[in-house]
Formats: C-alpha cells, sequence, structure tokens
C-alpha cells in the first residue's frame, strides 16, 4: 500500500468511504480535500458496463470543456500551402508537412497533440509507430484528420478532449483545475458526463454507469452514485 502523508491523512477522514455522493457535494468534498501547494488537475473516472475488447462496445469520442482544462495544449497540424497558413493563423504553434515527420522521426515531439489534411495523411502514416501510443497520431473519427483545421485548431485550444475506454471498462479524463472553484468544474463534468451517455452502445448491456469517482491529483478518490447524473444536467 502506498505511504500516505499527513496532509492526506488529515482531510480523507472527512469521506465517508461506504457514501455515494451527489456531483455538488463530491466537487465541493474534493476541493475541501485539496492538499498540495500547486495547482491539482481534476480527474473523473467513470466505470462503464461495456467490454471494449468488441468493437461494437467501444465508447471513445471528444468532448468541449465549456472551461478547458488549465493548460497550454501545443498543437501540431500537418497540412501545406494555404491549410499550413490557416492553422498558424487559428493559433497552431506548429504547421507544416515533410519537414515536421522528419523532425517527429528524428526524436522530436515538443507537441501534445495533432492534425492533419486528409491529402498528407498518407506521409503522417510513417509516424504510426512513434505518435500511435502516445495517442497523438490523427484520426478522422475524432475530427482530427479535416481540411477545416482552424476550426480544429481553435476546438483543441479552447479546451476540446478526447478520452477513450481502457480494458476495465473505464473512462478517465481531465476537468480542469483546482482552482476554477466548484462551478466551472460543474459545468465540466456535466459537458463529459452528457457525451459519455450519448455515447451509449447499443451492445451495453445491464447499468451502464456503474460507478464515478472524482479526485483531485494529490487527494483522495470520492465516489459518486451514478443516480444523481440526472440531477447534474438539472444544476445548468
Amino acid at each position: 500500500m502506498p505511504i500516505r502523508g499527513k496532509k492526506y491523512k488529515s482531510v480523507v477522514v472527512n469521506i465517508d468511504k461506504l457514501n455515494r455522493y451527489n456531483f455538488s457535494d463530491a466537487i465541493k468534498l474534493m476541493l475541501d480535500c485539496h492538499v498540495a501547494k500547486f495547482d491539482e488537475t481534476v480527474d473523473i473516472a467513470v466505470r462503464l458496463s461495456v467490454d471494449p475488447r468488441h468493437a461494437d462496445q467501444m465508447v471513445r469520442g471528444t468532448v468541449a470543456l465549456p472551461h478547458g482544462v488549465g493548460k497550454t495544449v501545443r498543437v501540431l497540424v500537418f497540412a501545406k500551402g494555404e491549410k499550413e497558413k490557416e492553422a498558424l493563423d487559428a493559433g497552431a504553434d506548429y504547421a507544416g508537412s515533410d519537414e515536421y515527420v522528419e523532425k517527429i522521426q528524428g526524436g522530436w515531439l515538443e507537441f501534445d497533440k495533432t492534425i492533419a489534411t486528409p491529402d498528407i495523411m498518407g506521409t503522417v502514416s510513417k509516424l504510426g509507430r512513434v505518435l500511435g501510443p502516445r495517442g497523438m497520431m490523427p484520426n478522422a473519427k475524432l475530427g482530427t484528420v479535416t481540411f477545416d483545421v482552424g476550426k480544429a485548431v481553435q476546438e483543441i485550444k479552447a479546451g476540446k478532449i478526447e478520452f477513450k475506454v481502457e480494458k476495465a471498462g473505464i473512462v478517465h479524463a481531465p476537468m480542469g483545475k483546482v482552482s476554477f472553484g466548484p462551478e466551472k468544474i460543474t459545468d465540466n463534468v456535466s459537458a463529459f458526463m452528457d457525451t459519455i451517455l450519448r455515447l451509449k452502445p447499443p451492445a451495453s448491456k445491464g447499468t451502464y454507469l456503474k460507478s464515478i469517482a472524482i479526485s483531485t491529483t494529490m487527494g483522495p478518490g470520492i465516489k459518486i452514485d451514478p443516480l444523481f447524473t440526472k440531477e447534474l444536467f438539472n444544476q445548468q
């Protein structure tokens, strides 16, 4: 078992481990249990009644969080000509084609997200072994393979995140920073949960939302009763 510090132990006693909180109480309690000196990230974990080993039960998508995630996202766009200029005008940190493919093959990875125009994916596919395992490969299903690069860049810069269910049926996602306060975090959580519900696979059996937990980077996890999800939307 991990060794916990005094600050952690001093706040964890305030959490009823047998209780399943509503979203409002859980978010407030989570912020009260903030122990680190830095601005911790708020994370949510949702266990779903799906088996991602089956393609018809895969839950994967994107959501534009109303208040972003509280960090600067460096965006690289693979494009040529006018689309390269469009990407840079929209706020992309880097834009180009062959020169960036070569840089990445040489070990350069100073970016967080990538976008590509469809006509250049043949070249970008060479980077599959490098970008794929890191979850950074452009993907048409996630809106990052598109000719509308300006819009794609703006969405990512504004707080659009990607998520994918893991082998154990759990989806993890950042919901912002502790400094956001309860209202902004609630807005982000609401947008995320709404998207999760809309992506429910027809093949999912039983109770789709099995469990939900929210926590800060260094703080304890707080369990939320999935039955309160509808109440979350009513708060907006």
